[in-house]
This record gives C-alpha cells, sequence and structure tokens, in this order.
C-alpha cells in the first residue's frame, strides 16, 4: 500500500512526488513514455517557473537541461491587427526532455519510486483506497490512499473517472536549419486569424528555427502552417534550407472562465489535466504550482479524504485567479481571444 501513487512524470507529477517523498510519504510516480519523456513545447521557464524550481527544488535550473541561447529575455506578441506587444521578462530556454528527467530524478533522490514505460490504465475508489491498473513492462495492480492525476493532456484516468471528453487544440511545429531577422533571445506569438486558428509562434533551439502553428481542425494544419511560412518570410526574411523534424501534440482549449477539475474523492488532479494553463501554453509553472498545492492537502489532511480536494482547491485559488487574468488581458489585447477577455 502506498500513501499516494502519482501519475505523470511532468513538472506536476515530478514536484508532487519530491514533495510528498521528502516528507516521509510512500510515493509511487508511474510516467506512460520511457525517460527521458519528451513534449512539444516551447521549452521557456518564465521567471516564475525558475522560482518554483529553487522553492521546490532548492536548486537552479542546470546549465545541463539547456539549449541556446539558454537566456530568454521575455515575449513578443503581435495581435491580430498586427501590433506588437513586447513583454521583458527574464527566463531560460530549456529541453523539455532534459528537464522533466532532471525533476524526476530529484523525486527519486528524494525517496520516490519511479516506474517509467508504465501506463495508469484505469482507478477505482474502494474502501480507504484507490485501486489502480496498471500495463507496462508487467501488469500490475496497486494500492493507495491517495492519487495524484498529472498525465497531462489526454486525460486517461480523468476520462474514465468523470466521463467528460476535454475539448483540444492541436499544436504542430517544425524545427529547421534556416536564418530569420529576429532576435533569438524571445518568444514570438502571432494571433492574427489567417494565421492559425488558436495561434502561431517562432523560437530558437540549438540554433534551429521552430515554427509552428495551432488549429481546431487536424485537417487545417497544413493550410495554416504555409501561410505561416509566407508571412515570416516577408516580414522577418524567413530562409529554410532544411526542415529537420515535425511533431504535433495536444493541448486543452481553454474557455470562458477556466474551469478547473480538482478531483473526485481520493483522485486529485493537477496541471494540465486539471485545466491549469496559461495563455500561449505556458503550463510549467501551473504544474508545478498545483503539483506542489495538491501535494500538501493530502499531507496536512491525510485522514481526512473529505477535507482534502476542499483544502487543495482552496490552496490554488490565487493561482486560478493568476491564470483567469492571464487570459483576460490576452483577451483584451486581441480580437481572435476575445472571448476569455
Amino acid at each position: 500500500m502506498y500513501d499516494v501513487i502519482v501519475v505523470g512524470a511532468g513538472p506536476a507529477g515530478c514536484t508532487a512526488s519530491k514533495i510528498l517523498a521528502e516528507k516521509g510519504c510512500k510515493v509511487l510516480m508511474v510516467e506512460k513514455f520511457k525517460m527521458p519523456r519528451y513534449k512539444s513545447c516551447s521549452g521557456v521557464l518564465i521567471k516564475k517557473s525558475m522560482e518554483f524550481v529553487k522553492e521546490y527544488f532548492g536548486e537552479i535550473v542546470p546549465e545541463s537541461v539547456m539549449c541556446a541561447p539558454a537566456k530568454n529575455r521575455g515575449m513578443i506578441f503581435t495581435n491580430d491587427i498586427g501590433k506588437e506587444y513586447r513583454f521583458e521578462q527574464e527566463g531560460l530556454n530549456v529541453w523539455r526532455s532534459h528537464f522533466d528527467g532532471w525533476l524526476a530524478g530529484r523525486a527519486k533522490e528524494s525517496g520516490a519510486e519511479v516506474r517509467d514505460g508504465v501506463a495508469a490504465l484505469s482507478c477505482e475508489e474502494k474502501d480507504g483506497f484507490v485501486e489502480v491498473s496498471l500495463h507496462g513492462e508487467y501488469n500490475d495492480t496497486e494500492r493507495a490512499r491517495y492519487v495524484i492525476d498529472c498525465e497531462g493532456v489526454v486525460g486517461t484516468l480523468k476520462r474514465k473517472i468523470t466521463g467528460e471528453v476535454p475539448g483540444y487544440i492541436i499544436t504542430f511545429q517544425t524545427f529547421n536549419e534556416g536564418s530569420i531577422d529576429l532576435d533569438p533571445h524571445y518568444f514570438y506569438a502571432y494571433l492574427q486569424p489567417e494565421l492559425s486558428e488558436y495561434d502561431a509562434w517562432f523560437n530558437v533551439k540549438d540554433d534551429l528555427l521552430v515554427l509552428g502553428v495551432s488549429v481546431k481542425d487536424r485537417d487545417k494544419i497544413g493550410y495554416y502552417y504555409e501561410r505561416f511560412l509566407a508571412y515570416m518570410e516577408e516580414n522577418h526574411h524567413l530562409q529554410i534550407r532544411r526542415q529537420m523534424k515535425e511533431e504535433k501534440w495536444l493541448m486543452p482549449h481553454i474557455r470562458p472562465g477556466c474551469h478547473v477539475d480538482y478531483g473526485v474523492g481520493r483522485v486529485l488532479f493537477a496541471g494540465e489535466v486539471s485545466g491549469f494553463l496559461n495563455p500561449m501554453g505556458e503550463g510549467i509553472s501551473a504544474g508545478m504550482e498545483s503539483g506542489y498545492r495538491a501535494a500538501f492537502a493530502v499531507m496536512e489532511h491525510f485522514d481526512h479524504p473529505k477535507m482534502v480536494c476542499e483544502a487543495y482547491q482552496k490552496s490554488t485559488e490565487n493561482l486560478k485567479s493568476y491564470m483567469q487574468r492571464q487570459w483576460s488581458f490576452v483577451g483584451g489585447m486581441a480580437g481572435t481571444f476575445k472571448e476569455m477577455e
């Protein structure tokens, strides 16, 4: 019997596992992908994420997880009518596979048991514990007093528990050798509706030009991606010599009000699967903070399960308020997201 089973080894899951384990809880963290896991992501740590790493993990982000240019200086938005907004802020440029792997290593060093290549298929709350069905090298069933579900946007457990099918945004990005007339120290977001159905973006990682678009309709990826390339060629002299790779991913479609699912019974949701996601897909800081809050709610009310979810929700009020303000700001800046204002 574990005290807590954490599902997912991203920022939310690693933070929850590390905090719980170092406080003496018996923790199992399972990750369906083999480590180091990879996620399609800008890999930009905003200042808030850097502060959480120092607070929750007691260290600064190591150079080994960074890519060039290591320093990010902020974000530059172009709204739906072409007006540019610059937001200067200290940040770091990392590879998510390296960063998440480092977080998982710290959780393991703190005493958490980590199993990769193991998917959580279902869970069922019984008398005083949760039974979790696992699938990996060996199919297994484990029990824990609590489960913290941090499995990300796909949310297999959450769908089976709640029956809800979330809305998704599909992201597509390519990594390219080439040149462009933009400062590589910034992350660029383009909100013009002619370039995507959500947003388009550009950043640089280890001298590779990353260009992406997000859509609601998968069949429109090629259409919008070609339009975005043409826009970047015309406005920023983009020249692509060779495409190195391409990738697709999903992220939650955040709706007005920024609904959050905190959990059901002895199962808590944290990170993207709960609905915590900031504009332009910034989910690392929200994942870390919600994972931390979920872990403390379990520890503080371990013998009183009816109080755990309530305590978790109360402790994340500021996090949700911050998320709502961020989305409202973007809604006021660009008509593309007007519904979020």
